[in-house]
Protein backbone atom coordinates (compact mmCIF):
# COMPACT_ATOMS: atom_id res chain seq x y z
CA UNK A 1 0.00 0.00 0.00
CA UNK A 2 1.56 3.26 -0.89
CA UNK A 3 0.73 6.47 0.98
CA UNK A 4 0.10 9.89 -0.20
CA UNK A 5 -0.20 13.07 2.10
CA UNK A 6 -3.48 14.49 0.83
CA UNK A 7 -2.51 18.18 2.40
CA UNK A 8 -0.14 18.66 -0.19
CA UNK A 9 -0.74 20.05 -3.87
CA UNK A 10 -0.29 17.82 -6.46
CA UNK A 11 1.96 19.11 -9.49
CA UNK A 12 1.19 17.74 -12.62
CA UNK A 13 2.56 20.14 -15.06
CA UNK A 14 5.42 22.20 -15.46
CA UNK A 15 3.04 25.71 -15.39
CA UNK A 16 1.95 24.48 -12.21
CA UNK A 17 2.23 27.68 -9.89
CA UNK A 18 5.52 26.49 -8.32
CA UNK A 19 5.66 29.35 -5.30
CA UNK A 20 2.45 28.01 -3.23
CA UNK A 21 1.72 30.38 -0.24
CA UNK A 22 5.52 31.49 -1.23
CA UNK A 23 6.64 28.02 0.39
CA UNK A 24 9.02 27.35 -2.49
CA UNK A 25 10.22 30.69 -3.02
CA UNK A 26 11.51 30.41 1.06
CA UNK A 27 12.92 27.18 0.91
CA UNK A 28 15.38 28.74 -2.29
CA UNK A 29 16.32 31.63 0.25
CA UNK A 30 17.15 29.31 2.94
CA UNK A 31 19.42 27.24 0.55
CA UNK A 32 20.77 30.31 -0.53
CA UNK A 33 21.70 31.30 3.42
CA UNK A 34 23.25 28.12 4.01
CA UNK A 35 25.22 28.09 0.89
CA UNK A 36 26.30 31.49 1.45
CA UNK A 37 27.36 30.29 5.35
CA UNK A 38 29.31 27.51 4.58
CA UNK A 39 31.47 29.53 1.60
CA UNK A 40 32.30 32.02 4.27
CA UNK A 41 33.97 29.08 6.47
CA UNK A 42 37.45 28.56 6.82
CA UNK A 43 38.65 25.67 4.39
CA UNK A 44 40.26 23.66 7.06
CA UNK A 45 36.81 24.11 9.16
CA UNK A 46 34.76 23.23 6.13
CA UNK A 47 37.20 20.17 5.79
CA UNK A 48 36.57 19.41 9.19
CA UNK A 49 33.10 19.49 9.46
CA UNK A 50 32.73 17.42 6.31
CA UNK A 51 35.04 14.62 7.82
CA UNK A 52 32.97 14.45 10.90
CA UNK A 53 29.61 14.22 8.53
CA UNK A 54 31.11 11.38 6.63
CA UNK A 55 31.79 9.81 10.34
CA UNK A 56 28.73 10.02 11.28
CA UNK A 57 27.42 8.35 8.00
CA UNK A 58 29.74 5.84 8.14
CA UNK A 59 29.69 4.91 11.98
CA UNK A 60 25.75 4.77 11.45
CA UNK A 61 25.74 2.59 8.41
CA UNK A 62 28.21 -0.10 10.20
CA UNK A 63 25.74 0.36 13.14
CA UNK A 64 23.47 -0.79 10.89
CA UNK A 65 24.30 -3.59 9.16
CA UNK A 66 25.87 -5.25 12.75
CA UNK A 67 22.75 -5.13 13.94
CA UNK A 68 21.09 -6.57 11.02
CA UNK A 69 23.16 -9.05 11.00
CA UNK A 70 22.36 -12.54 10.78
CA UNK A 71 22.35 -14.55 14.10
CA UNK A 72 24.71 -17.02 12.54
CA UNK A 73 26.92 -14.34 11.01
CA UNK A 74 26.43 -12.55 14.66
CA UNK A 75 28.05 -15.35 16.31
CA UNK A 76 31.13 -15.98 14.22
CA UNK A 77 32.22 -12.54 14.98
CA UNK A 78 31.88 -12.39 18.53
CA UNK A 79 33.78 -15.72 18.46
CA UNK A 80 36.19 -14.48 15.88
CA UNK A 81 37.34 -12.52 18.53
CA UNK A 82 38.47 -14.80 21.05
CA UNK A 83 41.64 -17.51 21.02
CA UNK A 84 39.23 -20.24 23.18
CA UNK A 85 36.23 -20.85 24.09
CA UNK A 86 34.75 -23.43 26.50
CA UNK A 87 31.43 -24.47 25.05
CA UNK A 88 28.77 -25.60 28.34
CA UNK A 89 26.60 -27.94 27.82
CA UNK A 90 23.66 -28.47 30.83
CA UNK A 91 23.64 -30.92 33.33
CA UNK A 92 23.48 -34.53 32.18
CA UNK A 93 23.74 -33.62 28.23
CA UNK A 94 21.17 -35.06 25.63
CA UNK A 95 21.82 -35.27 22.05
CA UNK A 96 20.04 -31.91 21.58
CA UNK A 97 22.41 -30.40 23.88
CA UNK A 98 25.72 -32.40 22.66
CA UNK A 99 24.65 -31.34 18.64
CA UNK A 100 24.51 -27.64 19.90
CA UNK A 101 27.75 -27.81 21.34
CA UNK A 102 28.88 -29.61 17.83
CA UNK A 103 27.34 -26.33 15.99
CA UNK A 104 29.59 -24.17 18.34
CA UNK A 105 32.82 -26.10 17.55
CA UNK A 106 32.01 -26.22 13.49
CA UNK A 107 31.36 -22.52 13.92
CA UNK A 108 34.52 -21.18 15.68
CA UNK A 109 36.39 -23.55 13.80
CA UNK A 110 35.96 -21.68 10.83
CA UNK A 111 37.49 -18.51 12.53
CA UNK A 112 40.49 -20.30 14.00
CA UNK A 113 39.16 -20.09 17.70
CA UNK A 114 40.07 -23.27 19.85
CA UNK A 115 36.91 -24.63 21.66
CA UNK A 116 36.68 -27.34 24.26
CA UNK A 117 33.12 -29.10 24.99
CA UNK A 118 32.33 -29.23 28.77
CA UNK A 119 29.18 -30.38 31.00
CA UNK A 120 28.34 -31.25 34.60
CA UNK A 121 27.09 -34.18 35.62
CA UNK A 122 27.42 -37.55 33.95
CA UNK A 123 26.06 -39.12 30.41
CA UNK A 124 24.16 -42.20 31.52
CA UNK A 125 21.31 -42.48 29.47
CA UNK A 126 22.07 -45.45 26.92
CA UNK A 127 20.78 -43.07 23.87
CA UNK A 128 23.33 -40.15 25.28
CA UNK A 129 26.11 -42.25 25.63
CA UNK A 130 25.73 -43.80 22.28
CA UNK A 131 25.25 -40.68 20.58
CA UNK A 132 28.86 -39.28 22.11
CA UNK A 133 30.59 -42.76 21.28
CA UNK A 134 29.31 -43.10 17.41
CA UNK A 135 30.11 -39.49 16.85
CA UNK A 136 33.19 -39.86 18.56
CA UNK A 137 32.81 -36.41 20.91
CA UNK A 138 35.45 -35.22 23.02
CA UNK A 139 33.76 -34.30 25.71
CA UNK A 140 35.08 -33.23 29.48
CA UNK A 141 32.76 -33.28 32.70
CA UNK A 142 33.92 -30.53 35.27
CA UNK A 143 32.49 -30.13 39.03
CA UNK A 144 33.68 -26.61 39.56
CA UNK A 145 34.11 -22.72 37.59
CA UNK A 146 37.48 -23.48 38.33
CA UNK A 147 37.59 -26.48 35.99
CA UNK A 148 36.19 -24.87 32.92
CA UNK A 149 39.15 -24.52 30.16
CA UNK A 150 38.64 -20.71 29.13
CA UNK A 151 37.02 -17.49 30.57
CA UNK A 152 35.12 -17.11 27.82
CA UNK A 153 31.84 -19.34 28.01
CA UNK A 154 29.22 -20.47 25.27
CA UNK A 155 25.53 -21.43 26.88
CA UNK A 156 24.12 -23.81 24.49
CA UNK A 157 21.17 -25.66 24.84
CA UNK A 158 20.35 -23.70 28.84
CA UNK A 159 20.37 -20.20 29.65
CA UNK A 160 21.82 -20.31 33.13
CA UNK A 161 24.80 -22.00 34.23
CA UNK A 162 24.04 -25.11 36.93
CA UNK A 163 24.78 -28.20 38.29
CA UNK A 164 28.28 -27.05 39.52
CA UNK A 165 30.26 -25.27 42.33
CA UNK A 166 30.89 -21.55 41.12
CA UNK A 167 27.69 -22.05 38.57
CA UNK A 168 26.07 -18.59 39.53
CA UNK A 169 29.38 -16.56 39.20
CA UNK A 170 29.84 -17.44 35.47
CA UNK A 171 28.93 -14.89 32.59
CA UNK A 172 28.05 -16.77 29.53
CA UNK A 173 29.42 -14.19 26.45
CA UNK A 174 27.12 -16.12 24.44
CA UNK A 175 23.41 -17.87 24.87
CA UNK A 176 22.03 -20.44 22.79
CA UNK A 177 18.86 -22.16 23.88
CA UNK A 178 14.88 -22.95 23.30
CA UNK A 179 13.88 -23.28 27.19
CA UNK A 180 12.17 -20.70 29.37
CA UNK A 181 14.49 -18.15 31.36
CA UNK A 182 16.31 -15.13 31.70
CA UNK A 183 19.99 -15.94 31.34
CA UNK A 184 21.96 -13.73 28.44
CA UNK A 185 24.87 -13.54 26.99
CA UNK A 186 26.82 -10.57 27.72
CA UNK A 187 27.45 -10.18 24.07
CA UNK A 188 25.32 -12.60 22.11
CA UNK A 189 21.37 -14.20 23.18
CA UNK A 190 19.35 -16.23 20.93
CA UNK A 191 16.51 -17.88 23.46
CA UNK A 192 13.91 -19.00 21.16
CA UNK A 193 11.07 -20.70 23.08
CA UNK A 194 8.83 -21.65 20.15
CA UNK A 195 11.11 -23.81 18.67
CA UNK A 196 11.20 -27.68 19.37
CA UNK A 197 14.98 -28.06 19.64
CA UNK A 198 17.97 -25.87 19.91
CA UNK A 199 19.79 -27.90 17.34
CA UNK A 200 17.09 -26.24 15.45
CA UNK A 201 18.56 -22.80 15.84
CA UNK A 202 22.32 -23.88 14.58
CA UNK A 203 21.17 -25.53 11.19
CA UNK A 204 19.81 -22.30 10.41
CA UNK A 205 23.29 -20.24 11.38
CA UNK A 206 24.99 -23.14 9.28
CA UNK A 207 22.65 -22.29 6.29
CA UNK A 208 23.33 -18.51 7.03
CA UNK A 209 26.80 -18.55 6.38
CA UNK A 210 26.71 -21.23 3.74
CA UNK A 211 27.91 -24.29 5.53
CA UNK A 212 26.58 -26.92 2.75
CA UNK A 213 27.84 -25.28 -0.65
CA UNK A 214 30.98 -23.16 0.90
CA UNK A 215 29.19 -20.04 0.04
CA UNK A 216 30.23 -18.22 2.82
CA UNK A 217 33.50 -15.90 1.42
CA UNK A 218 35.73 -18.77 1.97
CA UNK A 219 35.74 -19.43 5.06
CA UNK A 220 36.25 -23.21 6.11
CA UNK A 221 32.90 -24.09 7.66
CA UNK A 222 31.77 -27.08 6.55
CA UNK A 223 28.62 -28.99 7.30
CA UNK A 224 30.13 -33.13 8.21
CA UNK A 225 28.05 -36.20 8.06
CA UNK A 226 28.61 -36.13 11.63
CA UNK A 227 27.91 -32.65 12.28
CA UNK A 228 24.34 -32.88 9.96
CA UNK A 229 23.63 -36.08 11.71
CA UNK A 230 24.28 -35.38 15.05
CA UNK A 231 22.01 -32.09 14.26
CA UNK A 232 19.62 -34.45 13.07
CA UNK A 233 19.46 -36.90 16.17
CA UNK A 234 19.57 -33.65 18.21
CA UNK A 235 16.15 -32.33 16.74
CA UNK A 236 14.51 -36.00 16.37
CA UNK A 237 14.99 -36.61 20.05
CA UNK A 238 13.83 -33.32 21.47
CA UNK A 239 10.36 -33.83 19.38
CA UNK A 240 10.09 -37.48 19.85
CA UNK A 241 10.96 -37.84 15.96
CA UNK A 242 9.07 -35.00 14.80
CA UNK A 243 5.94 -35.59 16.42
CA UNK A 244 5.98 -33.35 19.53
CA UNK A 245 6.61 -29.79 20.27
CA UNK A 246 7.99 -29.14 16.61
CA UNK A 247 7.52 -25.62 14.87
CA UNK A 248 8.11 -25.17 10.60
CA UNK A 249 11.64 -24.67 11.61
CA UNK A 250 12.46 -27.94 12.87
CA UNK A 251 11.10 -29.88 9.41
CA UNK A 252 12.95 -27.56 7.41
CA UNK A 253 16.11 -28.00 9.71
CA UNK A 254 15.86 -31.45 9.16
CA UNK A 255 14.76 -31.09 5.44
CA UNK A 256 18.53 -28.89 5.13
CA UNK A 257 20.22 -31.96 6.41
CA UNK A 258 18.98 -34.58 5.03
CA UNK A 259 21.42 -34.83 2.24
CA UNK A 260 23.96 -35.04 4.47
CA UNK A 261 23.33 -37.20 7.11
CA UNK A 262 25.26 -40.80 7.62
CA UNK A 263 22.27 -43.38 7.53
CA UNK A 264 24.37 -45.75 9.67
CA UNK A 265 25.67 -43.18 12.12
CA UNK A 266 21.43 -42.24 12.70
CA UNK A 267 20.97 -46.03 13.04
CA UNK A 268 23.42 -46.81 15.77
CA UNK A 269 22.59 -44.03 18.06
CA UNK A 270 18.85 -44.30 17.55
CA UNK A 271 19.20 -47.98 18.87
CA UNK A 272 21.49 -48.46 21.32
CA UNK A 273 21.19 -51.66 23.58
CA UNK A 274 19.07 -51.24 27.10
CA UNK A 275 20.77 -51.59 30.47
CA UNK A 276 19.03 -53.94 32.67
CA UNK A 277 17.84 -51.55 35.29
CA UNK A 278 16.35 -49.27 32.68
CA UNK A 279 14.11 -52.21 31.72
CA UNK A 280 13.55 -52.63 35.46
CA UNK A 281 11.76 -49.15 36.14
CA UNK A 282 10.09 -49.36 32.89
CA UNK A 283 8.48 -52.76 34.04
CA UNK A 284 7.71 -51.20 37.49
CA UNK A 285 6.50 -48.04 36.23
CA UNK A 286 3.84 -50.36 33.76
CA UNK A 287 3.10 -52.70 36.42
CA UNK A 288 2.66 -49.86 39.22
CA UNK A 289 1.01 -47.20 37.88
CA UNK A 290 -1.94 -45.43 39.45
CA UNK A 291 -4.08 -44.19 37.04
CA UNK A 292 -7.00 -41.59 37.53
CA UNK A 293 -8.96 -40.65 34.62
CA UNK A 294 -6.77 -39.77 31.54
CA UNK A 295 -3.88 -39.14 34.00
CA UNK A 296 -1.23 -41.82 35.47
CA UNK A 297 1.15 -41.39 38.05
CA UNK A 298 3.52 -43.99 39.26
CA UNK A 299 6.63 -43.80 42.22
CA UNK A 300 9.44 -46.34 40.74
CA UNK A 301 10.80 -46.45 44.58
CA UNK A 302 14.66 -46.12 44.70
CA UNK A 303 16.88 -46.34 41.49
CA UNK A 304 20.13 -46.38 40.82
CA UNK A 305 20.09 -44.69 36.96
CA UNK A 306 17.73 -41.45 37.09
CA UNK A 307 17.82 -41.64 33.08
CA UNK A 308 15.57 -44.41 33.40
CA UNK A 309 12.64 -42.32 34.66
CA UNK A 310 11.96 -39.84 31.80
CA UNK A 311 12.41 -43.20 29.83
CA UNK A 312 9.63 -44.75 31.64
CA UNK A 313 7.20 -41.77 31.12
CA UNK A 314 7.93 -41.95 27.81
CA UNK A 315 6.49 -45.58 28.14
CA UNK A 316 3.60 -44.92 29.97
CA UNK A 317 2.41 -42.44 27.53
CA UNK A 318 1.79 -45.51 24.89
CA UNK A 319 -1.37 -46.71 27.56
CA UNK A 320 -4.71 -46.01 25.21
CA UNK A 321 -6.39 -43.33 27.85
CA UNK A 322 -3.76 -41.92 29.31
CA UNK A 323 -2.98 -38.26 28.42
CA UNK A 324 -0.46 -37.13 30.63
CA UNK A 325 1.97 -39.10 32.74
CA UNK A 326 4.08 -38.41 35.76
CA UNK A 327 6.87 -40.62 36.79
CA UNK A 328 9.25 -39.90 39.69
CA UNK A 329 11.59 -42.63 41.93
CA UNK A 330 14.40 -41.48 44.51
CA UNK A 331 18.09 -41.64 43.81
CA UNK A 332 20.83 -40.48 46.46
CA UNK A 333 18.01 -38.50 48.60
CA UNK A 334 17.03 -37.24 45.99
CA UNK A 335 13.31 -37.80 44.37
CA UNK A 336 13.30 -37.34 40.21
CA UNK A 337 10.57 -36.37 38.72
CA UNK A 338 9.54 -36.67 34.72
CA UNK A 339 6.43 -35.82 33.12
CA UNK A 340 4.89 -36.17 29.13
CA UNK A 341 1.29 -34.76 28.02
CA UNK A 342 -0.47 -35.00 25.18
CA UNK A 343 -3.44 -33.04 26.59
CA UNK A 344 -4.16 -29.57 25.68
CA UNK A 345 -5.19 -28.70 29.08
CA UNK A 346 -2.04 -30.03 30.71
CA UNK A 347 0.89 -27.63 30.58
CA UNK A 348 3.34 -30.22 31.92
CA UNK A 349 6.10 -27.76 33.00
CA UNK A 350 3.78 -25.56 35.11
CA UNK A 351 2.23 -28.70 36.59
CA UNK A 352 5.44 -29.93 37.98
CA UNK A 353 6.12 -26.15 39.25
CA UNK A 354 3.14 -25.92 40.95
CA UNK A 355 2.81 -29.56 42.53
CA UNK A 356 6.41 -28.37 44.50
CA UNK A 357 5.89 -24.99 44.86
CA UNK A 358 5.63 -25.26 48.23
CA UNK A 359 8.43 -27.69 49.08
CA UNK A 360 11.69 -25.54 50.38
CA UNK A 361 14.82 -26.55 47.84
CA UNK A 362 12.34 -27.71 44.92
CA UNK A 363 12.49 -26.69 41.75
CA UNK A 364 10.75 -28.11 38.69
CA UNK A 365 9.32 -27.00 35.40
CA UNK A 366 9.59 -27.22 31.40
CA UNK A 367 7.47 -26.80 28.31
CA UNK A 368 4.11 -27.95 27.80
CA UNK A 369 4.67 -31.36 26.50
CA UNK A 370 7.79 -32.37 29.15
CA UNK A 371 9.26 -31.26 32.19
CA UNK A 372 11.10 -32.47 35.18
CA UNK A 373 12.00 -31.54 38.66
CA UNK A 374 13.54 -32.59 41.67
CA UNK A 375 12.84 -32.53 45.50
CA UNK A 376 14.49 -33.31 48.66
CA UNK A 377 13.53 -36.25 50.24
CA UNK A 378 13.94 -34.25 53.70
CA UNK A 379 12.52 -31.43 52.85
CA UNK A 380 9.87 -33.12 51.68
CA UNK A 381 9.19 -34.74 55.24
CA UNK A 382 9.51 -31.56 56.96
CA UNK A 383 12.84 -30.03 57.11
CA UNK A 384 13.00 -26.23 56.80
CA UNK A 385 9.75 -24.29 57.13
CA UNK A 386 7.25 -26.62 56.42
CA UNK A 387 5.03 -29.59 57.78
CA UNK A 388 6.50 -32.19 54.88
CA UNK A 389 4.23 -34.02 52.98
CA UNK A 390 3.79 -38.08 52.12
CA UNK A 391 4.54 -39.98 49.12
CA UNK A 392 0.89 -40.13 48.56
CA UNK A 393 -0.09 -36.30 49.71
CA UNK A 394 2.42 -35.81 47.02
CA UNK A 395 1.12 -38.05 44.48
CA UNK A 396 -2.30 -36.45 45.33
CA UNK A 397 -1.23 -33.03 44.06
CA UNK A 398 0.30 -34.65 41.12
CA UNK A 399 -3.10 -36.11 40.04
CA UNK A 400 -4.52 -32.51 41.46
CA UNK A 401 -1.95 -30.42 39.33
CA UNK A 402 -2.48 -32.09 36.18
CA UNK A 403 -6.46 -31.54 36.78
CA UNK A 404 -5.82 -27.97 36.53
CA UNK A 405 -6.81 -27.00 40.25
CA UNK A 406 -4.58 -24.62 41.69
CA UNK A 407 -4.93 -23.81 46.00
Amino acid sequence: MSYRDASRPSFVGVDADLSVDGGLEADVLVVDAVVDSLRALDPLVLSLLVLLVAGVVLGGWWAVRWFRRPPGSHLQRVLEEYDDVAVLMHPNPDPDAMACAMGVEAIADSVDTETTLQFSGEIRHQENRAFRTVLGLDLESIESSSELAADTVVLVDHNTPRGFTGAQNVEPVAVIDHHPGNGTGTRFTDVRTEYGAASTIFVEYLEELGAATGEDDGTALELTPELATGLLYGIQSDTNHLTNGCSKAEFDAAAYLFDEIDEDLLERIANPQVSDDVLQVKATAITEKRVEGPFAVCDVGTISNVDAIPQAADELMHLEGVTAVVVYGENDGTIHLSGRSRDDRVHMGETLRHAVSDIPMANAGGHARMGGGQVSVDHMQGLGPSDGIGREEFEERLFSAMAGERS
